[in-house]
C-alpha cells in the first residue's frame, strides 16, 4: 500500500491534466490511497501514473475502483466484416490500440493517422465513465492524445449562447474504428446513435461541461438539420480551442485515465515506421 504522504500530484498543463508519482499500481489500493487518487481525478480530469508495469488483470483491478471494469473480451474492427462494424457491441471489452499487424491484418483497433477529438461512448445511450489507458510501446514522435477541457469550453461561452443551448440535446452517431467524420454516413439507420444533453452537468462535481465533439456529434435535436448542424460546428470549434487543450506526449510505462463526462480526447500522427501498442479498458457506471 502506497503512504500517501509520499504521494505526489503536479499539474500538467494549465488547463487539465495532473501526473500522481509514489503509486504502484501493480498493487491494490486501500481506501485512503483511493480516495487520493479519486479527488485528482476530479480536479484535473486526466490522470499520468508513470513508470507503471501493468497486467491487464492490473488494470481491470483499477477500473473497478471507479465503477464496473468493461472487461469482457472484443473482437479487433479488422476481425468484423464492414456491415457488421454497425452492429458491434461497443459495451465491453479490452482494446489494443495499435498499428501493428499480422499478416497486413490490425491485430487490434484506430491503427494509424490522426483521430478527431471525441468522448467515448458520446453515440450509446450510457456513456463510459473514464477510460483508462497503458502505454506499452509508445513512438518516439507523434501519436500524442489530445484532451480538451469540456467544463472550460463551456466557462468560455457568452452568457447568451449558454443561454440559447441549455436543454437542447445532440444526436451522437460513429461507427466502430472510424477516426474520421467523414468515414461513416450518419444517416445510416444502421448506425450507433445516441441523444444527449449538449450540456451535461457532472453527477459529482456538478459542474456544467459542454458535451459535443467533433467525430460524433451531428445535429440538435428538434431543430432545423442546416441550423443544428451550424450550431454544432460552433460549440465544436469552441470546445477545440488550443488553450483548452493539453498534449500528452507519452512515455512508455505511462498509465492514463480520463474522465469521459468532461474531457474529449484526440490523436495525432504518427510516421508507419513508428510501433504504437497501447492497452485500453472502459469504466461503466457500477449499475
Amino acid at each position: 500500500m502506497p503512504d500517501v504522504a509520499s504521494v505526489t500530484v503536479t499539474p500538467l498543463s494549465p488547463v487539465l491534466g495532473a501526473r500522481m508519482d509514489g503509486i504502484d499500481l501493480h498493487r491494490p489500493l486501500d481506501e485512503a490511497a483511493f480516495a487520493v487518487v479519486h479527488d485528482a481525478f476530479l480536479r484535473h480530469q486526466v490522470l499520468c501514473f508513470p513508470g507503471q508495469h501493468l497486467s491487464a488483470d492490473d488494470q481491470i483491478r483499477f477500473c473497478g475502483y471507479f465503477g464496473r471494469a468493461d472487461s469482457d473480451y472484443k473482437a479487433p474492427a479488422s476481425q468484423l466484416a464492414p456491415a457488421d462494424r454497425t452492429r458491434a457491441d461497443y459495451r465491453k471489452g479490452v482494446m489494443l490500440v495499435t498499428n501493428v499487424r499480422k499478416d497486413g491484418v490490425p491485430i487490434g483497433n484506430l491503427p494509424d493517422g490522426d483521430m478527431q477529438f471525441h468522448s467515448d461512448g458520446a453515440h450509446r445511450p450510457n456513456p463510459y465513465l473514464a477510460t483508462t489507458l497503458y502505454g506499452i510501446r509508445v513512438p518516439r514522435e507523434g501519436g500524442d492524445t489530445l484532451f480538451a477541457n469540456l467544463y472550460a469550453a463551456h466557462d468560455a461561452l457568452p452568457p447568451s449562447m449558454k443561454e440559447r443551448i441549455e436543454g437542447l440535446r445532440v444526436h451522437n452517431v460513429y461507427l466502430l474504428d472510424a477516426t474520421d467524420a467523414a468515414e461513416f454516413d450518419a444517416d445510416d439507420p444502421r448506425m450507433r446513435h445516441a441523444v444527449h444533453p449538449l450540456v451535461r452537468v457532472h453527477p459529482e462535481t456538478g459542474r456544467r461541461a459542454l458535451y459535443v465533439n467533433r467525430l460524433m456529434s451531428r445535429w440538435i435535436e428538434d431543430m432545423d438539420r442546416a441550423e443544428g448542424e451550424a450550431l454544432v460546428a460552433e460549440l465544436v470549434a469552441v470546445s477545440e480551442r488550443p488553450e483548452l487543450v493539453y498534449a500528452h506526449k507519452w512515455t512508455q510505462g505511462d498509465f492514463l485515465i480520463w474522465d469521459n463526462r468532461c474531457v474529449n480526447h484526440a490523436r495525432s500522427d504518427f510516421t508507419p515506421d513508428e510501433v504504437r501498442l497501447l492497452r485500453r479498458y472502459t469504466i461503466s457506471d457500477a449499475a
